[in-house]
């Protein structure tokens, strides 16, 4: 039995974020999950930096037109990204150190935007 289908803009997501977990895997990191959900929200990608959880948001635009893709982060996404990360944490006898980053893709540029967001 397979899952729900996948729409055309969340399938191109989950592509960007395939071309995002590439990067920062060559950058050192080490992958835990990826599109953990909860009722929350939602988390792109969990990576691992040393000891350190990485929680990741991608976020890709065809341009910088109207801001870019790490502008298109709105304050209502930063509570949903913290909730999320909140929910993760529970299953963790002793909290890790953690933070928040973005990758951020505008056309074909990538940048990789650490410890970005701030609960």
């Amino acid at each position: 039995m397979t899952g729900p289908r996948l729409s055309e803009k969340q399938s191109q997501g989950r592509d960007w974020e395939q071309v995002a977990l590439r990067h920062l895997k060559r950058q050192g990191l080490r992958f835990v999950e990826a599109n953990f959900s909860c009722k929350g929200g939602e988390i792109d990608l969990i990576m691992r930096d040393g000891d350190s959880l990485v929680f990741v948001e991608v976020r890709q635009r065809a341009d910088r037109r109207h801001g870019g893709a790490a502008a298109s982060i709105t304050p209502a996404k930063i509570r949903r990204l913290v909730r999320a990360a909140q929910v993760y944490l529970l299953r963790f006898p002793k909290m890790p150190a953690c933070r928040f980053d973005v990758v951020a893709i505008d056309g074909d540029q990538l940048e990789w935007l650490r410890n970005v967001i701030q609960p």
